[in-house]
């Protein structure tokens, strides 16, 4: 049998990376095609791939059209891991767009260009967590179709979005977009930042290994993979042994790292009270059960930090050498400085009132200000979660325009189109409450949770969108009060950047 040629982007990444060295143990099967950078540090790792047989490098850059055509041309499957993501992403709007969105604009364009309008290609993006925002209280379990809420100034989150719709509407024949959750890798020095502290401590967290993820991309090229696979959005988690809270996460790596106890490295109101990401994916079972990829657990992960950690980050768990550094230095020396002097941290938007942060991430400068301590009202981590209404019966083998319409009212909006031929692909007439009219497919609205692009972040009109929209008031009114009324612009990015 003839090997399939696999067009890789971002194989210096983490999941990019594991994703190569996956189908490097295939190469009996997959001829591999990878654009990179050229920076120094992929000239050097990738060196003795170069010119090997079945391994062809393109040096370029996904904001390149003619070096995406270059790796799609010949191509069986394209992957594409390369991302921009926070807390650089925050940094570098317009980057972030050009690599996040356009990137992927620039894989659907080459595809199209090729024989057949390209229909013999398989292409998978991957989206985000990011792309559904916080999902606190009794709305921790998510899955594919819930509304979309992109966290306020997050870049990397719209970026995602506008790439999701964009790909699924875009009428290539074979796609499949993978909304990946928490990636975790063994470099533990990458979670010391001040990001660290824009996730509230009671986040339930399904996340995935670099390995598990990488293992998931290398399978869905295989032949085994079914036709139905394709032309649909999936979740990424690692299952149910994958699940932890933010604060029970922190308290054990921490721990092992010989750290401490978290209650002596941080105050409670250095955290966020809302305004991140991630959950327990509902569905993550779904892909699994095509691809196979959920392998490690948290034990795997913890085991995997320790063991690949340099020893000089493993120095406060000797029980000696540990003895000798104080807990107050790391405490007010490290993760204080890192939350209090960085434009990134809690407590530099407190104390420089920056509004737009205090609101989006507290409510108010009083209702952080309320925060507890560690010793009161400390959150349910166990709660019981409530399933969302995607405005339609979900049983139901075969919709009708009758489903739409209702699916629709419930966001706030009507259905103009009068006639559909029953095909989920094809795109409708739809106008939100605000009175913008767009195109979109059943698809995109029902299976995916998108709805008007108007009003699509940014600007962030969510106050405004819950009180006409009962399906997005489901996600936002478990942490916002019915009596706010907040608006963020397009510039609300630039107090950080």
């Amino acid at each position: 049998m003839a090997k399939k040629t696999v067009f890789l982007l971002g194989a210096s990444g983490s999941m990019g990376g594991e994703t190569f060295k996956e189908l490097l143990r295939r190469k009996d099967r997959f001829d591999l095609k990878l654009l990179l950078r050229p920076s120094k540090k992929n000239k050097k790792n990738f060196k003795k791939y170069d010119g090997q047989p079945g391994i062809q490098i393109i040096w370029g850059d996904i904001r390149n059209y003619e070096d995406v055509l270059k790796g799609v041309t010949g191509a069986d499957y394209v992957l594409n891991a390369v991302a921009l993501i926070p807390a650089y992403a925050d940094h570098v709007p317009y980057d972030t767009m050009k690599t996040n969105y356009w990137g992927n604009v620039n894989i659907v364009k080459a595809i199209k260009a090729q024989p057949n309008n390209g229909d013999n290609i398989k292409f998978a993006g991957i989206g985000s967590v990011a792309e559904i925002g916080d999902r606190l209280d009794s709305i921790h379990m998510a899955r594919v179709g819930d509304p979309l809420k992109p966290a306020i100034g997050d870049n990397y989150a719209i970026a995602k979005v506008r790439a999701e719709r964009y790909v699924v509407e875009s009428g290539i024949k074979n796609w499949v977009w993978l909304r990946q959750t928490f990636i975790t890798i063994p470099n533990t020095l990458s979670l010391m930042a001040p990001i660290m502290f824009h996730q509230p401590i009671e986040t339930m967290i399904e996340f995935v290994t670099s390995r598990d993820a990488g293992y998931l991309f290398a399978q869905l090229c295989e032949d085994n993979v079914p036709e139905k696979f394709w032309r649909n959005i999936y979740d990424i988690g690692g299952g149910p042994s994958c699940r932890t809270s933010y604060l029970e996460f922190m308290s054990r790596m921490f721990k092992m790292l010989g750290l401490g106890d978290y209650k002596d490295l941080f105050e409670r109101n250095w955290f966020a009270r809302r305004n991140f990401h991630c959950v327990y994916w509902e569905d993550s079972n779904v892909l699994n059960d095509y691809l196979h990829f959920q392998r490690d657990t948290i034990d795997d992960y913890f085991k995997m930090v320790w063991d690949e950690s340099p020893f000089y980050v493993k120095l406060p768990a000797n029980p000696i050498i540990g003895k000798l550094i104080p807990k107050t230095l790391i405490k007010w020396g490290l993760f204080y400085t890192m939350c209090r002097f960085s434009k990134h941290g809690p407590l530099y938007w407190i104390k420089n009132n920056m509004q737009d942060r205090i609101t989006a991430f507290f409510g108010s400068k009083e209702k952080w200000a309320a925060i507890p301590g560690w010793d009161k009202d400390m959150p349910n981590f166990k709660p019981k979660s409530i399933r969302l209404d995607h405005g339609y019966d979900e049983t139901k083998a075969k919709l009708e325009v009758s489903d739409l319409k209702g699916a629709a009212k419930f966001r706030g909006g009507e259905l103009i189109s009068s006639e559909w031929n029953g095909d989920m692909y094809t795109k409708l007439k739809w106008k939100c409450a605000f009175g913008h009219e767009f195109d979109a497919s059943p698809f995109l609205v029902l299976k995916g949770g998108h709805w008007c692009d108007a009003c699509q972040p940014p600007a962030w009109n969510f106050d405004a969108i819950a009180k006409v929209s009962p399906f997005f008031a489901q996600v936002w009114y478990p942490n916002h009060d019915k009596n706010e009324d907040n608006y963020y612009d397009e510039t609300c990015i630039a107090d950080v950047l």
